[in-house]
């Protein structure tokens, strides 16, 4: 008997001990800084000609991803899968300027209970406010909140108090730091450093894209600064041993076959983590991961159970290099209505695998009409037949498109009628539609109602 009540007490310390390392145990902060509209091949890090010895420097501290993608290639679709974990259709937040459905949940609630401040700075574009209830902070976005340099020297004093606030009071951040750059308008940065006739332009652009490609690539560099001061202000704190910080590009940039498109550029971004002690420095990783996965990874990271419903799935042993895979496929979805006078229904659904992206055209009896394809198609006149035919190739497009994304990453040269390929389109057509029925998506029926999931004040102006 003298022996099972000191195994009982034996047993009762070590449990004892484990609860009291588990709770002396420091959390986490976490920070999550994101651009705005950009290309990730045009970064320095990925092989473009953007300067960013800021992100160079991140890379050399932790683990580089080439294979990240987003749920849509527009800003209100990728910030609410971002925050929800949710793909767009099944959050609702499908069109552009949207809302997610009632009762839809998001980072800070699952976050706040597990003790944690979670702070978005900068832009927001998500809604409505109750399914997103950051502490916001007018800051980070520097088109809309004009820097205020601090006593200290810091151009976002308000972010600085936040981690001044972490070390005295003890209690874990989540901040996501959200740039307006480098969306159009170009006007941040030193344009001068790119100047226009030096510039090698890739298939996304022509050759009147120039000057705008020039004040483009001098807001990638505004950009990496603003990451610059983030890392000093992590280490004036002292904070830089306690803190993961993960920076992303978001979607492709507005020149054509970017933004608003499902083609590799629209939907790729380029993804860094660095998080000392965890993260093996100057690493990097083809796996897929998508935006949707970062709730659960951090969610992972804080000590907090993720909800059974999400899209998304950690990648936390990715990220400790306890694994080298993570998800087979990526998907994403686009909605043109909504787009900026945007009003004919023209919806995209888009797979990829290691090597091979899917794209389907919902309405391809419709022209793909947004501001940015309207305008190039008026310049036709003006174009050798080269650049006509680029122009109705972004106007125009088949039921269903195939590329070889390792060979040609600006989608160039449609596969689709290859017949070697056709098993290949035909397991991917499979992926979408077997994706496509699990959240619920109708296609063309689902684009009609797109103007149903638009933020009110954005549902008037097409109800006019």
């Amino acid at each position: 008997m003298e022996k099972k009540i000191h195994s009982y007490l034996l047993v009762a310390f070590i449990l004892a001990m484990g609860f009291s390392l588990q709770a002396a145990k420091k959390p986490v902060n976490m920070i999550f800084i994101l651009a705005d509209d950009c290309t990730y091949l045009d970064l320095e890090l990925y092989g473009g000609q953007a300067k960013t010895p800021h992100l160079n420097a991140l890379a050399k501290k932790g683990l580089k991803f080439n294979r990240c993608y987003q749920a849509a290639p527009m800003c209100s679709p990728t910030r609410h899968a971002l925050y929800t974990g949710l793909y767009p259709v099944k959050s609702g937040a499908y069109p552009n300027h949207a809302n997610v459905n009632k009762g839809v949940k998001s980072i800070p609630h699952f976050l706040k209970a597990g003790g944690y401040r979670v702070i978005l700075a900068g832009k927001s574009h998500v809604g409505p406010a109750k399914a997103f209830p950051f502490e916001y902070i007018k800051e980070f976005s520097d088109t809309r909140y004009e820097p205020t340099i601090s006593a200290d020297g810091w151009r976002y004093p308000k972010v600085n108090q936040v981690m001044k606030d972490a070390v005295e009071k003890n209690q874990p951040f989540c901040m996501f730091l959200c740039s307006d750059e480098p969306h159009s308008p170009y006007t941040k940065g030193d344009a001068s450093q790119y100047p226009p006739e030096s510039l090698i332009l890739s298939p996304q652009h022509l050759g009147f894209h120039a000057k705008s490609y020039s004040k483009y690539l001098a807001e990638i560099t505004y950009f990496d600064g603003q990451v610059g001061e983030i890392m000093q202000m992590l280490k004036a704190n002292n904070l830089e041993d306690d803190t993961i910080v993960i920076v992303a590009s978001e979607q492709g940039s507005s020149f054509p076959f970017g933004k608003w498109t499902c083609y590799e550029v629209g939907v790729a971004s380029g993804m860094l983590i660095s998080w000392p002690g965890h993260v093996k420095p100057n690493t990097e990783t083809d796996a897929i991961v998508e935006y949707t996965d970062i709730v659960p990874t951090l969610l992972e990271i804080a000590g907090v159970e993720a909800p059974k419903n999400l899209d998304g799935r950690s990648f936390l042993n990715l990220i400790k290099g306890q694994a080298i895979e993570h998800k087979d496929y990526a998907f994403s979805i686009q909605t043109t209505y909504g787009v900026n006078g945007a009003n004919a229904n023209y919806g995209i659904r888009t797979v990829v695998d290691k090597k091979y992206r899917y794209i389907r055209n919902v309405n391809p009896d419709n022209n793909f009409s947004i501001p940015s394809s309207r305008g190039l198609l008026k310049n036709t006149a003006k174009m050798d037949k080269n650049s006509q035919a680029f122009a109705q190739r972004y106007f125009t497009r088949p039921p269903e498109e195939l590329y070889d994304i390792e060979n040609d990453p600006y989608c160039q040269v449609n596969l689709i009628n290859n017949p070697e390929l056709k098993p290949t389109k035909e397991r991917l057509s499979l992926q979408i539609d077997q994706w496509m029925e699990a959240q619920g998506d109708r296609g063309a029926e689902t684009e009609k109602e797109a103007i149903e999931h638009l933020a009110p004040y954005k549902r008037k102006q097409f109800e006019k």
